[in-house]
Formats: structure tokens, sequence, C-alpha cells
């Protein structure tokens, strides 16, 4: 499946939700309003033609000082068609939030905590939101980008 199929399917469904569109090394990379990535995620994985149904890797990535600051990365892979499918979403420097993807995918539970304990990003609806590396009381992120690099 080309960029134009995907971008149209996703477009005809979610007019508005999607902010840009490229290709980098024969990928494609989607970016989303981040308010539509638990329906636009429903959706590739529910469509019988799409059918991204695994969710390979989910990252935080900290962009400061620019705003928005944060980005929330999700690589996805259609077992069906072999397609590999980069979904982006940018987040607010202050209370950066963005929908669990549980609900789609069991593997987002233990990736979206990871990205909640290094860098602060809250997972809404997610089952079991608390710290998966560091020890409960620790205090900070350490992958954002102003935390001090010595304690």
């Amino acid at each position: 499946m080309d960029l134009d199929s995907i971008v149209n399917r996703v477009k005809g469904s979610f007019p508005g939700s999607l902010l840009q569109a490229s290709v980098s090394r024969g990928e494609i990379m989607l970016h989303l309003r981040s308010e539509d990535i638990l329906p636009v995620c429903r959706f590739l994985h529910n469509d019988s033609q799409l059918a991204f149904d695994y969710l390979v890797d989910l990252f935080g990535v900290d962009f400061h000082p620019r705003d928005p600051r944060f980005q929330v990365v999700y690589h996805l892979r259609s077992l069906k068609t072999k397609e590999r499918l980069w979904l982006k979403v940018s987040l607010p420097a202050q209370a950066p939030r963005v929908a669990s993807l549980t609900p789609v995918w069991k593997a987002a539970d233990w990736l979206e905590r990871e990205a909640f304990d290094m860098f602060g990003i809250t997972f809404e609806g997610h089952p079991d939101l608390r710290r998966i590396l560091l020890p409960p009381d620790w205090q900070g992120y350490p992958l954002r980008k102003d935390y001090p690099l010595r304690g």
C-alpha cells in the first residue's frame, strides 16, 4: 500500500486529523492531531485492507526548548500486508497528555509506562500508569532534556 492510499483512507474517515504525511526511507509517516490518536489507531487496526495489527514500538521525544515540546512516536506493522507505518503526535510542554492505546494493542501497556517514567507523558485511560524502570518515589523524568545531569 502506498502513501496516497493510506492518507486517503485516513482522511476519508477522519477529516482534519492528518497534519502531515511523508515517506522516509520507504516508510510512511503520518503526523496526527493528538486528540485523534485513539480513534485513528482503532481504524488502522480494524480496517481489513490496512490491518495494522502489531504495535512494534512507542517512544517519547523531547524537543526542548521548542513548543510543542514533546512528541510520541508509534511504530506499527501489518503482519498481513507487511507494511510499516509511523505515527507522530505532538504534545505541549505543560501537562503532556495523550490517550492510551492499550484498548487497541495490549503491547502499549509497558511501552506507555516507559514513556511516562522517562518523559512524564501521561497516557489517559491507561489501566496501570506507574513507573516501570525507576523507583516509585523518584523525582523528575530522566530523558527530558532539562533533567540535571548530576543529582
